[in-house]
């Protein structure tokens, strides 16, 4: 028998379930029926919010970027002293205390952007949150801010690269000398520093 559940609390009980469908199942494989056999509902209910899946997946996307984007920001207001240190620290640490939604924003395809501006917009916001930063280290000429702008990506991919590493299960596997995978994550924030500082010599 379907239960009800008020038409006010319906949206956010669809977004929860998904989330947690999406964790017992994975991205590929959930589906509309499965929010609602979560939520013991009528399988037409979430359509009242959600035209279909791929609009309910884009509302928590934008939620984890959202999200992810405000996490960055309060950290790295901690150590205003070492901006960026802090901020790509922030990453880390949301990449692996929240591992689903970050699979869910740099690991799997979006729905449309172009049905889903939101996405990107959120999307973008965290990304300028580094790139803004650097800007003002730089300054606001256009050679500036290209070079603000290639350090953005130069830090981005060297974060990813290592968070995709630490959550894959190949990381379990690697035979490595006692230390190197507890010092790693720390090793490569200091060789980006280093890179970052050999950047701004030339």
């Amino acid at each position: 028998m379907s239960k009800s559940i008020n038409e006010l609390k319906l949206k956010e009980a669809c977004v929860q379930a998904a989330r947690e469908v999406i964790a017992e199942r994975g991205v590929e494989a959930w589906s509309m029926r499965d929010v609602a056999r979560k939520l013991e509902i009528s399988h037409q209910a979430p359509y009242r919010h959600f035209p279909n899946r791929d609009h309910l997946l884009a509302e928590i996307v934008k939620r984890c970027f959202i999200d992810f984007a405000a996490f960055l920001d309060e950290k790295s207001k901690v150590e205003p002293q070492d901006e960026l240190r802090a901020m790509g620290q922030a990453y880390m640490t949301y990449a692996s205390t929240k591992p689903l939604e970050y699979r869910l924003m740099f690991g799997t395809p979006w729905p449309d952007p172009a049905v889903h501006p939101e996405v990107i917009k959120y999307a973008v916001h965290a990304f300028d949150l580094l790139r803004q930063h650097l800007i003002q280290v730089h300054g606001t000429s256009p050679e500036h801010k290209k070079k603000a702008e290639l350090e953005a990506m130069f830090i981005w991919s060297s974060l990813h690269g290592m968070a995709t590493i630490e959550q894959s299960n190949v990381m379990n596997h690697l035979v490595l000398s006692n230390g190197v995978q507890d010092e790693a994550r720390a090793f490569s924030m200091k060789m980006i520093g280093l890179a970052l500082s050999s950047h701004c010599e030339n």
